[in-house]
């Protein structure tokens, strides 16, 4: 397979589907933007110890892959001349949506309970759980926006809000295991 085509060097890229877009689309901007998250993703599963929040962090990788293809394919252009759909993977459903929220409680249970906003930061691997969790945020605001101009199925915008929620809850995990003080946002008093 060769990497460079040339067919992008004038600003345009290709949907699954056939269909041609600037580079900057709105479709093409989101899932660059979950792509990014699932780099960071990455990063911070290279940098835990933990063997079960390994695995976890791998499946929800694959899970932004997935989430990617249905993002990358044209909606108008799903299905093929025979019917079948083009893209032919699982897709995110709310089993996956269950599964985020069963480790975020599953997290909670051992943690402190929260009295004050988090800044982040208190240890390198939870400052990267940050970074990750905002990206995802942003993913979020680009689907979103992609929603009002384009069909977006309804569980790929659950899952990356809750996959932010579960970011969230890991840095705060990850801040106890590595027995990190959480930072609390104490407005200054005038």
């Amino acid at each position: 397979m060769k990497i460079y085509t040339k067919t992008g060097d004038k600003g345009l890229t290709s949907l699954f589907g056939g269909s041609r877009v600037l580079k900057n689309n709105l479709r093409i901007e989101s899932y660059g933007t979950v792509d990014e998250l699932n780099a960071h993703i990455g990063f911070l599963r290279d940098t835990i110890t933990q063997e079960s929040l390994k695995k976890d962090l791998f499946n929800i990788q694959n899970q932004l892959f997935t989430l990617g293809a249905m993002l990358a394919t044209d909606p108008l252009k799903q299905e093929l001349k025979n019917g079948k759909e083009r893209l032919n993977i699982p897709k995110i459903n709310t089993q996956d949506v269950f599964y985020l929220e069963h480790q975020i409680d599953k997290f909670n249970e051992t943690l402190p309970e929260m009295t004050h906003f988090i800044l982040p930061g208190g240890h390198p691997i939870v400052s990267s759980c940050h970074i990750a969790r905002t990206v995802c945020r942003r993913a979020e605001r680009c689907i979103v926006a992609l929603q009002e101009e384009s069909p977006v199925e309804e569980d790929i915008i659950t899952y990356i809000n809750r996959l932010s929620d579960y970011l969230f809850v890991l840095a705060r995990k990850l801040s106890l295991s590595h027995k990190a003080k959480e930072i609390f946002w104490i407005p200054k008093k005038q």
